[in-house]
């Protein structure tokens, strides 16, 4: 899958908060997700992010 900026990725768990939807704010060796439900900010190894991936919502 190909991750940019700004696209909304839905992983496999939730969020403590109750979310399954993250806003990607950085993506390189690690991510960094901004939670939707929240507003939490987590870096994750990009690994974790390919592995948990349940879709993926490109916003232009």
């Amino acid at each position: 899958m190909e991750y940019q900026v700004g696209d909304i990725v839905t992983l496999k768990k939730w969020h403590p908060c109750g979310s399954h939807d993250w806003k990607i704010l950085r993506v390189g060796a690690d991510f960094r997700l901004e939670c939707l439900g929240c507003g939490h900010q987590i870096m994750i190894a990009r690994k974790l992010v390919e592995k948990n991936t349940k879709g993926l919502k490109h916003v232009e």
